[in-house]
C-alpha cells in the first residue's frame, strides 16, 4: 500500500514577499490607530477644559493607554500638539476651499469663521503658541496658508461683485470678517456680549448686499467630519 505524503508545494516569490510584508502592514496600522486615538483624547481635552490640561497623564487616561506611549509616537509633548494642530489646520483647509467655491462664499466663509469647535481651537492654540516656539511657528504657516488660500478666491470674487478693491482691498475684508469672529467668541467665553448681536447684524447686512440671502444654515460646515 503506498503511503500519503502531504506534498508542499514551494511557495512563489511572491508570495513569500506577501507573508513577510503582512505583519509590517498589521503593524502600520496598529501604529495609525494608536496615533489617531491619542490625538483624538488630547483634542477632546483641548477643547473641554484648554491647553493647560492637555498633559500626558491625562490623554493617556482619556485614550486608555500608557501614557508613556505618547513619547512613543510623538517624542515629546510639543510633537503632539503640533500633530494635533496639523491635523485640525489641513481639515480645516479642505472644509474652506470647498467653502470658498460655494454659491456664496462671503456667506460660506463668514459661517466657517463663526464656527464655535474651530474658533475654541484657534484660541486655544493661539495661546499655546506664546509660550512653546514650535506651535508658534505652526500657527504662522498655516495661518499665512488659509490667508492666501482665501484672497486667492475672494480677490476674483469681490471684483465681480463689483466691489471697489481699491477702497476696499479684499484682505482688510478678510481681516475684518476674522477679526470680528474671534472677538466675539473670546468675548462670549468671559460671558460679555455687549453689542455683539449688532455687529454680526451689520456683517451680515453687507454679505446679504453681494450675495442676497444666506440659501442655507452654515454652508461652509456641511463637509465636517470633526
Amino acid at each position: 500500500m503506498h503511503s500519503i505524503r502531504r506534498v508542499i508545494k514551494p511557495r512563489g516569490a511572491e508570495a513569500d514577499k506577501e507573508a513577510r510584508a503582512a505583519p509590517h502592514a498589521r503593524r502600520r496600522a496598529d501604529n495609525t490607530d494608536t496615533r489617531s486615538v491619542l490625538l483624538d483624547a488630547a483634542e477632546a481635552l483641548l477643547l473641554e477644559d484648554g491647553y493647560a490640561a492637555v498633559t500626558s497623564r491625562r490623554v493617556g487616561e482619556r485614550a486608555g493607554a500608557n501614557s508613556a506611549l505618547i513619547h512613543y509616537y510623538f517624542e515629546s509633548m510639543d510633537g503632539l500638539f503640533v500633530e494635533l494642530f496639523r491635523r485640525g489646520a489641513e481639515r480645516g483647509l479642505e472644509r474652506q476651499a470647498a467653502a470658498l467655491q460655494s454659491p456664496q462664499p462671503l456667506w460660506a466663509l463668514w459661517d466657517g469663521l463663526r464656527d464655535h469647535i474651530n474658533n475654541v481651537r484657534t484660541v486655544e492654540f493661539f495661546a499655546l503658541a506664546h509660550h512653546r516656539p514650535a506651535i508658534r511657528a505652526e500657527v504662522v504657516d498655516y495661518s499665512a496658508k488659509y490667508r492666501q488660500q482665501q484672497l486667492d478666491v475672494l480677490t476674483e470674487v469681490l471684483a465681480g461683485y463689483g466691489v471697489d478693491v481699491e477702497t476696499w482691498p479684499p484682505v482688510t475684508i478678510i481681516l475684518m470678517m476674522g477679526s470680528i469672529s474671534l472677538l466675539l467668541l473670546i468675548e462670549q467665553g468671559m460671558g460679555f456680549d455687549v453689542g455683539h448681536a449688532k455687529m454680526i447684524a451689520v456683517v451680515e447686512r453687507e454679505i446679504r448686499a453681494l450675495e442676497g440671502d444666506r440659501w442655507t444654515e452654515h454652508p461652509a460646515l456641511a463637509r465636517r467630519t470633526s
